[in-house]
This record gives C-alpha cells, structure tokens and sequence, in this order.
C-alpha cells in the first residue's frame, strides 16, 4: 500500500524558513514525478512545485519561484521542500503527490497524496 507522510510543517514568523519532507512508501519511487500542494482555509488547493523522477527538472508556481526549493533523494524515497522568507500568505495546509506524468502541475494527475501537514505564517 502506498503512502506519502508529509512532516516539518509548523509556525514560522514572516520572513523565517521551514523545511517540509515527504517519506514515501512507493518501491519505484524514483519513476514517479513528485509534486508539492497547498489549501488555505476557505480556498482551493493549488499547485506549489514539481520535480521530475531523476530531479533534474523542477517548475514552480509563480507565488512561490525564487523563495522556495523543491528537492529529492530517491536513496531514502523522500521528497523536500525548502521554503524561505515565508509570507502570511503562505498559510495552508502543504500536500506531497506522486504522479505518473512528467512534469506536471495538475492536480488530477497526481495519483497518491499524503495527509498534509499545516504551515502557519505571522505576520
């Protein structure tokens, strides 16, 4: 059975940094494409990043390119990401997803998603 169990979320002061992980328990992790979500309270989910199964290839969405870092080792079937000068804004609650398709922000072409974990940003 598949799971992805996210972790690291918490409260961060504007501007502060924290680093989320997703552990998964795929056995081909490494031909997935693996992708970061988020839901604020009262709005849709929407796509954060993306990187591709080797990690050669990333994609962002616009609110977050150049503050955030989505990465991967495939040895501990893990997936990060790295979220600096946070926003209040940034307050959701984060989502990992593992896709079959290359590079894609689609949310239903993800076909596993993790629980979540909740990020908090004060201002």
């Amino acid at each position: 059975q598949v799971q992805l169990v996210e972790s690291g979320g918490g409260a961060a002061q504007a501007g502060g940094s924290l680093r989320l992980s997703c552990a998964a328990s795929i056995r081909t992790f490494s031909s997935y494409t693996m992708g970061w979500f988020r839901q604020a309270f009262g709005k849709e989910r929407e796509f954060v990043a993306a990187i591709s199964w080797s990690g050669g290839s990333t994609y962002y969405a616009d609110s977050v390119k150049g503050r955030f870092t989505i990465s991967r080792d495939n040895a501990k079937n893990t997936v990060y990401l790295q979220s600096n000068n946070l926003k209040p804004e940034d307050t959701a609650v984060y989502y990992c997803a593992a896709s079959t398709y290359y590079h894609t922000s689609r949310e239903e072409e993800y076909k596993y998603w993790g629980q979540g974990t909740q990020v908090t940003v004060s201002s």
